[in-house]
């Protein structure tokens, strides 16, 4: 499971066999793991984050969504 980022407390990832799904990010924290659709930026599962760290989360993302969604295409060549 490639890890594309690590910002504040969180590590951002995909899995390697995610390539059938349209772009998303990882996110964990401890034993807290939330998923985020790539384009546009929205939440998929809340992964037991509470609402300020989700909103935190998706200011991340949308911040960083471009450079992910480049880690995505490059890792799953599409």
């Amino acid at each position: 499971m490639p890890t594309i980022a690590k910002i504040e407390s969180f590590r951002f990832f995909f899995y390697a066999g995610d390539g059938n799904e349209p772009p998303h990010v990882h996110v964990e924290r401890e034993d807290k793991v939330a998923k985020f659709w790539l384009d546009p930026v929205r939440l998929h599962s809340s992964g037991w984050f509470n609402r300020r760290e989700i909103a935190q989360l998706q200011r991340i993302i949308q911040d960083n969504a471009e450079d992910f969604l480049r880690s995505w295409h490059e890792y799953f060549g599409d």
